[in-house]
């Protein structure tokens, strides 16, 4: 049986590893879970087998590997999830934004009004070309995240989505922003519109939700 004090090597060299270790909040705390039970299951063999529990916990331990050794293959467990976590919400959000982005002017008074600007035109294209970029970006890294676990072919993919995927994405927020600003300064009825309104509040929601995700990735494939 385990003592209370069985497992302090055992938790000090996790605590190392949580400290080192960046990604996802669930799939770290599943990585460590899973090596404290390996850890454990360890201790508890070689006291089985006659050793006491602090030899049997220092055995245990050296045998895991040191931080430095472990990091870069549980890192690289973290930044495949970050990826799928990232590329997953994208390609959500890209096909709501793709097929919904045109509702919330559908039926506008200003509508039917004069043309706007020919820039104005081409910045909201824009919009919709970014959407899809993201969505087929998106889309390859759900892909390539999908098995769990890279080889370094993988794993250099993997960065090389990861870092389109933030670049695109960034570059859609601006140019979304902009593209609400002018609307609302060509049409002043667009601040007082119910789906111009509830579409300015869903893509903050999304975007917010999209920077959380692409925050995580940034820093486990850091």
């Amino acid at each position: 049986m385990r003592g209370t004090n069985d497992a302090t090597m055992v938790e000090e060299r996790l605590r190392e590893l949580d400290v080192r270790l960046r990604g996802p909040r669930r799939l770290k705390s599943d990585l460590l879970t899973e090596a404290r039970h390996g850890l454990l299951d360890a201790v508890d063999a070689y006291q089985e087998g006659g050793l006491p529990a602090v030899e049997a916990q220092r055995r245990a331990v050296a045998e895991f590997g040191s931080p430095a050794q472990l990091v870069p293959a549980y890192q690289a467990e973290l930044a495949v999830g970050a990826l799928r976590g990232l590329s997953s919400r994208v390609v959500v959000l890209a096909a709501v934004g793709l097929v919904a982005g045109d509702l919330t002017w559908q039926g506008a008074s200003w509508s039917t009004g004069g043309r706007p600007p020919g820039a104005y035109l081409l910045l909201s294209a824009s919009m919709d070309w970014l959407w899809a970029t993201l969505f087929v970006l998106g889309a390859a890294g759900v892909l390539l995240a999908g098995g769990g676990r890279w080889a370094p072919r993988g794993a250099a993919a993997g960065r090389a989505v990861g870092t389109a995927l933030t670049g695109v994405l960034a570059l859609a927020v601006l140019t979304g922003s902009a593209l609400f600003a002018w609307s609302i300064g060509l049409w002043e009825a667009a601040l007082t519109w119910p789906p111009m309104i509830v579409g300015m509040v869903l893509a903050a929601a999304g975007h917010l939700w999209l920077g959380r995700a692409a925050r995580t990735w940034l820093l486990a494939a850091r």
